[in-house]
């Protein structure tokens, strides 16, 4: 179930100025996005600091909205959904109430994984993890297809992944 920090109120709000950080704060960064359950010791030897200043720049680091919160990767395939489907959509309105209220549904859809707003043909690229073609199917009729505005989709079935890296670049 999508968490508040899952919807944006307002499609188009200003993003943050990004911080910056010391060789250290990357340093424990890189750390924490090789295996976020590594002990503060292990951290700690790894940066050449002390785990209680590891800790201390962890805790600021999350206090600033740098570390947003701490995740498992899932193989998506063992718990039975094999294929990832990109779909591309243009809405009929592009208000920021219809922005936000779009947003909000899809948000409560579990099978999507990740959605954006975008420029160019098409107003928002999501993607979709399904067990396969029928699920994919099911998925349009019961949800996504009853979703007011949508006024033109286009689905592409991902046939292989060459790339699907979560961390961010650090400089």
């Amino acid at each position: 179930m999508p968490t508040s920090k899952t919807i944006r109120k307002n499609a188009l709000e200003e993003e943050k100025p990004p911080l910056q950080f010391d060789k250290h704060d990357l340093a424990i960064l890189r750390e924490l996005l090789e295996d976020s359950r590594r002990t503060l010791q292990e951290i700690g030897a790894a940066v050449k600091l002390s785990p209680t200043t590891c800790w201390s720049r962890i805790k600021r680091l999350e206090a600033e909205g740098v570390i947003k919160q701490y995740r498992i990767e899932l193989d998506r395939a063992r718990l039975g959904f094999r294929d990832t489907v990109i779909v591309q959509l243009t809405l009929e309105s592009h208000t920021d109430e219809t922005l936000f209220e779009f947003g909000r549904v899809l948000a409560r859809i579990p099978e999507v994984m990740e959605a954006y707003l975008v420029s160019g043909d098409y107003d928002y690229f999501i993607r979709i993890a399904v067990k396969d073609t029928r699920d994919y199917e099911r998925l349009l009729r019961e949800q996504l297809y009853k979703i007011p505005g949508i006024r033109h989709s286009k689905s592409s079935f991902v046939l292989r992944v060459l790339k699907d890296e979560h961390a961010p670049l650090l400089p």
